[in-house]
């Protein structure tokens, strides 16, 4: 223990004359290092092997710390083995093939369904902005789209007759969303009751508009969003892709197929749609109550 502890002094000491490190930066590997040395209990540091290393990182995951503290760990001992091997302590470096802990995405916020109707029924639709807002809420949350699909469709993209909107996504990448029968309710109202008192005799191609006769801006409808959500008494920090998420993770807890949900959000790689899985629990819980013998 004596000895590494020895060895763990020299090494931060190289640090320090090498890289400049901050006193804090340091005191973090050697706290790194020491939880490292503790969890081998007697076994010298120079007499450490891969296995070693793996089994560290497993003891780190089952005590619940996360992904990225687990990577900040596995980058401390590089950084030490390097040290040690290349000051002669040891003839091979334990840490060479060990890979890398996947760190995932950040999983997006989304709400539940109650907060989504919430903030669907907070536009004042007596007022001609205010029923534009319901429908581009409705229609958002029924294809989930990105805003900046939304606020990009022109009228030929929909198709009322069939109950679909043409989308160009990402890449360039033509899709077909389906628009369920409340969304396209709303969305033939405000064609034939809100969008010409808005244009007020000006013409336009852009499905959604404004009083200038332009298409909306992503930032404007962003503060839409925000506003109606403070409005509905919804508390979850939100984004711009907040309906988005919603729409993919409703559709999962109610039943749909994975590749479904990729095929409508457009994405072109099923693990970006794979994220979804873990947040969408609810219908997991329901079928594990409704059909365990124990649920």
């Amino acid at each position: 223990m004596q000895q590494s502890l020895k060895l763990i002094d020299l090494f931060l000491d190289s640090l320090w004359v090498e890289s400049g490190l901050s006193e804090n930066t340091l005191a973090a590997y050697g706290s790194d290092l020491k939880i490292f040395i503790s969890w081998l209990k007697n076994k010298p540091v120079i007499e450490v092997e891969k296995s070693d290393i793996a089994a560290f990182m497993e003891s780190r995951y089952k005590a619940g710390v996360g992904g990225r503290s687990v990577a900040r760990f596995l980058s401390t001992l590089r950084r030490f083995y390097g040290y040690l091997y290349r000051e002669g302590s040891l003839i091979t470096d334990p840490t060479e093939l060990i890979e890398a802990p996947h760190i995932g995405k950040p999983l997006p916020g989304s709400l539940s369904e109650k907060d989504v109707d919430l903030l669907l029924a907070a536009p004042e639709i007596t007022d001609t902005l205010g029923f534009r807002d319901k429908a581009m809420l409705e229609l958002l949350y029924a294809t989930g789209l990105r805003v900046s699909e939304l606020i990009g469709l022109k009228f030929e993209q929909v198709s009322f007759r069939q109950g679909f909107v043409r989308v160009m996504g990402k890449g360039n990448k033509e899709r077909l969303v389906p628009v369920g029968e409340v969304a396209m309710e709303w969305l033939e109202s405000y064609m034939q009751e809100a969008r010409v008192g808005i244009l007020a005799e000006k013409q336009s191609d852009y499905l959604f508009v404004t009083k200038r006769g332009s298409g909306m801006t992503r930032q404007t409808f962003w503060y839409v969003i925000k506003r109606y959500a403070k409005k509905a008494g919804v508390t979850k920090q939100l984004s711009p892709h907040t309906l988005r998420h919603a729409f993919a993770t409703h559709l999962l807890n109610h039943g749909a197929d994975l590749r479904v949900v990729q095929l409508l959000l457009g994405h072109s790689d099923l693990s970006t749609t794979q994220i979804y899985t873990h947040i969408a629990q609810e219908r997991l819980k329901l079928l594990h109550q409704k059909f365990h013998p124990r649920g």
